[in-house]
């Protein structure tokens, strides 16, 4: 099975205030996210880490990743510097890209950490997921919002753990308030 998270941000306290996160303090939300974690991945399965694992952790990336279940495959987040440079932590990574196209099911999908306007097969169909603004409202809310299969896959409004496709789908239905998925744009180019 596959499933995506992002912005987890293992380690950093302040992200609990930054997204209004439901946890006393930092060693709850890292203990919650491990436990739901761990209850819905086996080690078979494939976990797509959407950018921004661990940020300003005082426990080094290793520590979390070596408790997580399943094959764990990173997409470069802008605060994923401390993780790229320990090479114990990067040990735990199938794989690490800045952006990756991958099939899951019938679906393609293009996997970015940063939200984007369009993407390879966005004429065709294909599926974005990506993450970066967490559960804010502002001007990137409102576009990607609008944005005919863009799915974001930050933990904070996925249940802090790793969802499936269809489960991430679901979620932003209700985190952007549509009633179902938009239809691939008609082709105005020649190729995409």
């Amino acid at each position: 099975m596959i499933f995506y998270t992002a912005d987890l941000h293992f380690g950093h306290q302040n992200v609990l205030k930054f997204d209004n996160r439901p946890f006393a303090d930092v060693n709850e939300m890292d203990r919650t996210l491990i436990e739901l974690w761990n209850s819905r991945v086996s080690d078979d399965d494939d976990v797509y880490i959407v950018g921004d694992f661990a940020f300003k952790n005082e426990k080094p990336a290793d520590w979390y990743l070596k408790q997580l279940k399943g094959k764990k495959h990173l997409i470069i987040g802008n605060h994923d510097a401390k993780t790229l440079n320990n090479p114990v932590a990067m040990s735990y990574f199938e794989s690490v890209d800045k952006m990756k196209h991958i099939s899951d099911g019938n679906q393609q999908i293009c996997l970015c950490h940063f939200p984007i306007a369009e993407w390879n097969g966005f004429y065709k169909g294909h599926f974005h997921i990506y993450a970066h603004i967490h559960n804010r409202k502002d001007e990137t809310y409102q576009f990607m919002s609008r944005c005919s299969r863009a799915l974001n896959a930050g933990c904070m409004i996925n249940g802090y753990m790793p969802v499936t496709f269809d489960e991430l789908v679901k979620n932003n239905l209700v985190h952007y308030n549509k009633t179902e998925l938009d239809k691939p744009p008609k082709r105005s180019r020649q190729d995409d």
